[in-house]
């Protein structure tokens, strides 16, 4: 159902999106480095009784993929943009790892277009100097070696042992995604995550409805920060998903789902 999206023409370049349904429009924002794809199994679910919309941010899938600069502000504005274009006054937005990251950064320009939020293994805190380094050293992995290598490296923080070990049709499409992002897009989104602000003081002034998702065998953004940003955010939720690491969309989509159809109901009642 994702399918091939349709493209508009946002802050001067071609953004790739789908949009499916009707009624509550929920905006859905990927991980690094993904792409809408990965949504595939929430489309589904949430079709029949919402306006889904899925969006490739600059640099991956369909999108155009410019080698410049990115910051999580851009994918904002890219994302304003998006909703002006498909005339969306407010929606739902659900983000997921560096999706969350995005939606703070949307959160802090754009409140006032966000009816509920969904984040999703993801934090609050900036990267610390070892992170930053980190990043640093991909970028430079995956200019001299290309998309396979930053699978290699992301594919054991995205998904459990076990998916690893017993799911081989998962590991192959969250790979194929990775191999498929142009290394513009890899490197722009590293920057811009390395360079992200301290989003916990703005845990504080988050006013909408609040849901925080995470996997409990999530590494990268583990439960303890996921529980630190619930309790940051007033009347804020926690749904800690069983059996899933960061991709907890990906590898538990029923339980993900649940805990997500739960939460719109309560945004749309």
């Amino acid at each position: 159902m994702v399918g091939r999206g349709m493209l508009a023409r946002i802050n001067g370049i071609n953004l790739a999106y789908t949009d499916h349904g009707q009624g509550l429009p929920v905006v859905f924002v990927h991980a690094f480095p993904l792409n809408r794809v990965m949504w595939a199994p929430q489309v589904e679910a949430l079709a029949g009784g919402y306006r889904v919309i899925t969006a490739d941010l600059r640099g991956h899938g369909e999108s155009d993929a410019p080698l410049w600069r990115y910051t999580l502000e851009q994918f904002a504005d890219d994302l304003r943009g998006l909703l002006d274009h498909l005339n969306i006054p407010r929606a739902v937005f659900v983000g997921l790892s560096m999706g969350g990251y995005t939606l703070f950064a949307f959160y802090r320009k754009y409140a006032d277009r966000v009816q509920g939020l969904v984040l999703a293994d993801t934090r609050a805190q900036a990267d610390t100097e070892e992170g930053r380094t980190g990043r640093f050293n991909m970028a430079q992995a995956a200019y001299r070696q290309g998309a396979s290598a930053i699978a290699d490296v992301m594919l054991p923080k995205l998904l459990s042992p076990a998916a690893l070990q017993g799911r081989p049709g998962l590991v192959q499409q969250v790979r194929g995604i990775i191999t498929a992002t142009q290394i513009s897009g890899i490197a722009g989104d590293l920057m811009a995550m390395a360079e992200r602000p301290d989003s916990t003081l703005l845990l504080k002034e988050i006013a909408c409805p609040t849901l925080v998702i995470v996997g409990e065998l999530d590494q990268a953004t583990p439960p303890a920060d996921a529980r630190a940003m619930a309790e940051g955010i007033r009347g804020a939720r926690l749904e800690v998903i069983h059996g899933a690491a960061h991709l907890a969309n990906l590898e538990q989509p029923e339980a993900f789902n649940q805990a997500l159809v739960k939460f719109l109901e309560r945004v749309r009642g």
